[in-house]
């Protein structure tokens, strides 16, 4: 990092942070990604609905989103921001482990972290047998015999939702509320079996049972609880808000205006740190209409301080205009 000071910098390297980056770049401002390296999808094997970029490794996409952010003069720093701070000025100070820099704008991408059930050998098998999206998952799921872990209200929803890819679904009770009379209805006729017990782990040939029961079943569909990664960022000021889905609290999310503007000055988010539902594809977009949103905040700024430049230079108020004779 040649120069310590910049437009924008972004927190966070993924598809939102660099769409953004790319967007900034392309505006000619100086920009600086600095990226953690804890993509929220490094288990999963590819990304989906990417026009473009459908079935491409999340890693190889960041790879390209970095050497196509660079051909505009977008620095990308490995590393964790360990602290950011607001200066007298305006502007922001952002601490590293190694050195300090400073930005007039922030555009936070940090993500999420996926809050799994306590049950043995999810951990292991999350983003490649255990899953929650079934726009993510569900075609190279398809037809397979698919378990659904209850884990709150919302269990009979997302059991639903895969009855489109597989006509074999099981949804394993385990610790959650009971399926309403209506649920119950809706469950036996699409066919989905409910197994009532708790789940005490998943295994390479299934779900097992608290009483020893092993329920054979090639994939498992969990709900997370989506929490909001923003942990260095508390000293702006950023606080997290409930998101609800259905009426239920699944997380926590920063909450913006539609082109990704906190209720701290200065400072964007974009991603699934403001909405945990986006997919990468959104996520993206998301990235762009911040960078342009800062973009022109800084055009506003920049001509706000030559308009005072001139006042204070004494030049004349009114716009010079070419003679129609020469």
């Amino acid at each position: 990092m040649d120069d310590e000071t910049y437009d924008v910098v972004v927190i966070g390297g993924g598809a939102a942070g660099l769409s953004g980056a790319l967007a900034l770049g392309r505006a000619r401002r100086s920009v600086l990604v600095i990226d953690a390296g804890e993509p929220r999808n490094a288990p999963a094997g590819h990304v989906h609905n990417y026009l473009g970029r459908e079935g491409t490794p999340p890693a190889e996409l960041l790879a390209i989103g970095r050497g196509e952010v660079r051909q505009y003069g977008v620095q990308v720093h490995d590393g964790a921001v360990q602290d950011a701070t607001r200066l007298p000025d305006g502007s922001f100070l952002v601490t590293l482990a190694d050195r300090a820099v400073t930005a007039r704008r922030l555009l936070v991408t940090t993500g999420l972290v996926d809050e799994l059930p306590d049950v043995a050998g999810i951990a292991e098998g999350w983003g490649r047998t255990v899953l929650h999206c079934p726009y993510c998952h569900g075609w190279e799921v398809q037809d397979q015999a698919l378990g659904v872990l209850a884990t709150g209200p919302l269990a009979v929803h997302q059991a639903l939702m895969f009855r489109q890819w597989s006509d074999d679904v099981v949804l394993f009770q385990h610790t959650a509320p009971q399926p309403s009379d209506d649920e119950a209805e809706q469950l036996a006729a699409r066919g989905i079996r409910v197994v009532e017990g708790e789940v005490v782990g998943w295994e390479a040939d299934g779900v097992r049972l608290a009483d020893g029961e092993l329920v054979p079943r090639q994939a498992l569909v969990v709900a997370t609880t989506l929490h909001a990664r923003v942990d260095a960022l508390v000293s702006l000021g950023l606080t997290t808000t409930d998101l609800e889905m259905g009426g239920q609290v699944i997380g926590s999310h920063i909450a913006a205006d539609p082109t990704g503007l906190t209720a701290v000055p200065g400072v964007w988010v974009a991603g699934n740190v403001a909405d945990p539902r986006a997919q990468v594809v959104m996520s993206a977009a998301a990235g762009l209409t911040a960078g342009a949103a800062l973009n022109g905040d800084l055009i506003a700024e920049d001509t706000r301080a030559a308009v005072a430049h001139r006042r204070a230079s004494g030049q004349d108020s009114q716009v010079a205009t070419g003679s129609a004779d020469g």
